[in-house]
């Protein structure tokens, strides 16, 4: 495992708030610096409140490092969400169409649509 970690030039992190506590064994065992550190922590801590979007950390050969914004379209994430009630709906809607999912999703995307218009999210 260490082998790996320590051959390994792009190191790709998510969310790590619920290693918090751990950090400094994950900072050790990544190679990470303070700076790299700071960064990793940041991450989703101050996010646009009007964009749905989550932060990834990515760090290139212990010379470049920096935290990116990653956004979907409501449909992809109609597709690829993990929320358990999120793919429940969808499949009861898909369901609905006479297993047209593809539609399902569509209509799923626009009602997500419609609800950040209502809120003013958009």
């Amino acid at each position: 495992k260490e082998a790996i970690i320590n051959n390994s030039d792009c190191k790709i992190l998510l969310d790590q708030r619920k290693y918090m506590n751990k950090f400094d064994h994950i900072q050790r065992l990544l190679g990470l610096t303070d700076k790299e550190r700071g960064q990793i922590l940041s991450i989703n801590q101050a996010n646009h409140p009007g964009r749905f979007y989550r932060e990834v950390w990515i760090g290139l050969g212990g010379t470049h490092s920096a935290v990116y914004a990653t956004e979907v379209s409501d449909e992809e994430y109609a597709v690829y969400t993990t929320e358990e009630s999120e793919k429940l709906e969808l499949q009861k809607l898909a369901k609905e169409l006479g297993g047209n999912l593809e539609l399902a999703v569509k209509r799923i995307a626009e009602m997500r649509r419609e609800r950040k218009r209502s809120n003013g999210k958009a």
